[in-house]
């Protein structure tokens, strides 16, 4: 029986490859526009690596904060086209994460790291060139006595993660697309490119506000006025 805090799960059941690459050079704002407006991660998690983009699978660790025992094992269970995604309870005084990890995981071909937590060494993460996503960066290294978990859920940045789900990233944010509601995001998402490309084409032939703009205020009990005081 595994000792509390350090279950250690290989396999998980993972999303369709084609789910995976229909979000791939996705934007993140179209792609949480898919998802109800709300599935990016909080502002405090950007990217600290020149290389931004990735969409790829979760692979969730769980780990205490002031250590990255785990973090070791989850590179190596890792498949190429993973997304790290690190919990550490939001604990920025000390790093997860740094240059020689990233170079680690670049070798194994993961598509990104993502954390709540905090990196160090951005200048050897930069060389390594995967994409790392932090909330904070700090010189201070972690300890490795563990314990900690993987493949559990996870709670990052305001989001839940599983394993499994798909994660997309860019200059925006990470966001979160549960792994059973790839299939009906990714109907969504292409409406929504679609609704975009045709609003770029309307705004480039002076077209710049979409049709119905006024009477979505109306009906919302907008007023019209057409001088300071006048409201009839």
């Amino acid at each position: 029986m595994a000792a509390l805090g350090f279950r250690l799960i290989a396999n998980f059941t993972r999303p369709d490859e084609a789910l995976v690459e229909g979000f791939r050079n996705a934007a993140t704002g179209h792609v949480g526009d898919a998802l109800g407006r709300s599935a990016a991660m909080d502002a405090s998690i950007k990217p600290v690596s020149p290389v931004v983009s990735f969409c790829g699978v979760a692979f969730t660790v769980k780990t205490r904060p002031v250590d990255n025992l785990v973090v070791w094992k989850a590179l190596e269970l890792a498949q190429p086209g993973d997304v790290l995604v690190i919990a550490t309870g939001e604990h920025l005084a000390h790093s997860t994460w740094g240059d020689l990890t990233s170079r680690v995981g670049a070798a194994r071909g993961l598509a990104a790291m993502v954390t709540d937590g905090a990196v160090r060494d951005v200048d050897g993460i930069a060389e390594a060139g995967m994409p790392v996503f932090a909330a904070a960066v700090t010189p201070n290294s972690p300890q490795k006595d563990g314990p900690g978990e993987i493949n559990v859920p996870i709670a990052c940045g305001g989001q839940v993660v599983h394993p499994g789900d798909i994660l997309v990233g860019d200059r925006d944010g990470v966001v979160v697309v549960p792994r059973e509601n790839a299939a009906a995001a990714l109907v969504e998402l292409e409406r929504i490119r679609s609704y975009e490309t045709e609003r770029l084409e309307a705004i480039t032939h002076g077209e710049f506000f979409p049709p119905g703009f006024d009477q979505q205020l109306l009906e919302r009990g907008a007023v019209f006025v057409d001088a300071p005081g006048d409201t009839q």
